[in-house]
């Protein structure tokens, strides 16, 4: 099953900038060969259910090695059965209504 999914992984106890370890959850996101696309608070994420719950985990995994004691994490994710939507097609859908006035 394919999953459209929304991540915001927060490290606490590293200090102010949290950006080394965003990049290394961006690696190991791509790595895992999802469609991707990081945006300001977080990052959109398009796979098939396992791969991406599985690189999740190993995001969590990477950041405690890293020395984060902790992390809060907000995911949002939807499916669809009804017919094939990529994340582009949300966007695209939304741009169209707006060019439409």
């Amino acid at each position: 099953m394919n999953v459209i999914a929304d991540l915001c992984i927060v490290p606490i106890g590293v200090g102010v900038s949290v950006s080394p370890y965003i990049a290394a959850c961006q690696r190991i996101l791509s790595e895992a060969g999802l469609d991707i696309k990081l945006h300001a608070y977080g990052t959109n994420i398009e796979g098939d259910w396992d791969a991406v719950f599985t690189a999740i985990r190993r995001c969590h995994e990477e950041i405690h090695r890293m020395g984060a004691p902790r992390i809060t994490t907000t995911l949002k994710f939807g499916t669809r059965t009804d017919r094939d939507q990529h994340m582009a097609d949300k966007v695209d859908s939304v741009k169209a209504k707006l060019d439409q006035g």
